[in-house]
């Protein structure tokens, strides 16, 4: 009974901290979660005064950045494996990690009746070109080709297989027309709770690995109170509502 009592007053604690010193902290932000967090941004600006300077990549490629030394306060995850990892080479603070977000994979197409509510048209193949994330750099890419793999689709569908670095890319790429679908975050499609534009297929959890996002503090940001504000903002139930309204779900 007293767990959501002590976390208003950790978070209150941090917030008014913040407004009293308010700092600066560098987040590198999974590609996934631009949205929301540009959202959220704004409103931890309003609520604490700090402000988060917010860089969007892949988690692959924030990861070969921050063992080269960026100079990042926060990692915004599209897993919980690199975290853990950065955490266990002694680049994260300890005890730090935790799943801020559940991410989910949609088949999206801006094409209104191309995408049909079951994705059979990954068996139809009536399209020339799909886009998919770099499974070695962007998780989302990961559970597409696990997804293709599940249905048996992936050596059938390669020759067709557009590749992007990020997520983010994977939409600009179907966003223009350069591919007729791809697989993309659901968050980069949906506004609170609704379909922004096209056709789409909400692929099934059981086909991919669940899409766990671990944030860390890094160690950079250690001793810096707007990252510490920042985390607990993160995990408010206000920002939660946020994150729900572009498809977020949270851990039981």
């Amino acid at each position: 009974m007293l767990k959501r009592p002590l976390r208003f007053l950790a978070l209150l604690g941090a917030l008014l901290a913040g407004l009293s010193q308010a700092g600066q902290v560098r987040v590198a932000v999974a590609a996934n979660f631009a949205a929301p967090m540009q959202k959220i941004a704004a409103t931890f600006a309003r609520d604490t005064g700090h402000s988060a300077v917010l860089a969007v990549g892949s988690t692959g490629k924030f990861y070969a950045q921050i063992i080269h030394g960026a100079p990042f306060h926060v990692l915004l995850a599209a897993d919980s494996e690199t975290p853990a990892r950065l955490e266990k080479e002694g680049l994260a603070v300890s005890g730090s990690r935790f799943t801020y977000a559940v991410g989910r994979l949609v088949l999206w197409s801006r094409n209104r009746t191309l995408v049909d509510g079951a994705g059979d048209v990954l068996r139809t193949a009536h399209f020339d070109r799909m886009a998919v994330a770099d499974p070695k750099l962007a998780p989302y890419g990961a559970a597409a080709r696990d997804t293709l793999q599940a249905m048996g689709l992936l050596s059938a569908l390669q020759p067709r297989l557009v590749q992007g670095e990020s997520i983010g890319q994977v939409y600009q790429f179907v966003a223009s027309g350069n591919a007729a679908l791809g697989f993309v975050a659901l968050s980069q499609v949906m506004l609170d709770g609704k379909l922004t534009d096209g056709s789409a297929w909400i692929v099934p959890a059981p086909l991919y690995a669940p899409l766990r996002q671990d944030a860390v503090v890094l160690n950079a940001g250690q001793g810096n109170a707007a990252a510490m504000a920042l985390v607990s903002y993160l995990q408010s139930d206000p920002v939660r509502a946020v994150m729900r309204g572009y498809g977020y779900d949270f851990p039981r």
